[in-house]
């Protein structure tokens, strides 16, 4: 994963150097701007104990705080299957090992701020390039298979206050309508941004 961030962040800079010369006449405000998007995650963040990738769905509003700088609530959701053999050694006859599926449902919310280098970058109003850190928790809801009298918390290995790192990318179709492509520790997402 940090193989993939470091290569996409030297490809996504040099991508907007060599189109910093088409610009959009009107300026780009970085707030009030609804993110949607969807994703692949499941390795890390409060992602992390999933341990496999799965889709996930995401959507934040930003707010201008400084000329560089927003911060944006979001909410996500995603949710996943797995199972766990179980029984009990010396009562075979009531509780065989058998596996005993589990799903969880997990919806992350949080504030998530982006800091935005186009000026310094000199990268026109087509492009955005940012760093971001989000924070937040994660509601998880949980089901094992009647039957399932092991322990409960067996797929919880993580914390669900969770921070996480991004960087990423938009390309402005229009001043008010974008594309970004977002890869953090948790979760690499693309999306369509709706600007006031």
């Amino acid at each position: 994963m940090k193989k993939l961030i470091i290569v996409s962040l030297f490809f996504l800079m040099g991508l907007s150097s060599t189109i910093s010369a088409q610009e959009v006449t009107s300026s780009v405000n970085h707030g009030n701007t609804l993110n949607i998007g969807s994703g692949v995650g499941g390795y890390g963040g409060y992602y992390g104990y999933v341990s496999h990738a799965m889709p996930v769905l995401s959507l934040n509003y930003e707010n201008s705080i400084a000329k560089n700088f927003t911060l944006a609530p979001f909410i996500s959701f995603y949710t996943y299957s797995n199972s766990k053999n179980w029984g009990v050694a010396c009562d075979q006859e009531y509780y065989p090992f058998k596996n005993y599926s589990y799903h969880e449902t997990v919806i992350p919310v949080g504030v998530k701020g982006k800091f935005y280098f186009n000026t310094l970058l000199n990268t026109g109003s087509r492009w955005d390039l940012y760093v971001a850190g989000s924070v937040g928790i994660a509601i998880v809801n949980a089901k094992w298979e009647s039957g399932y009298m092991g322990p409960r918390n067996y797929f919880h290995s993580t914390n669900p206050l969770f921070l996480d790192a991004h960087i990423g990318t938009e390309y402005h179709v229009s001043p008010k309508f974008g594309a970004f492509l977002d890869i953090s520790t948790g979760v690499a997402t693309f999306g369509l941004a709706f600007g006031k």
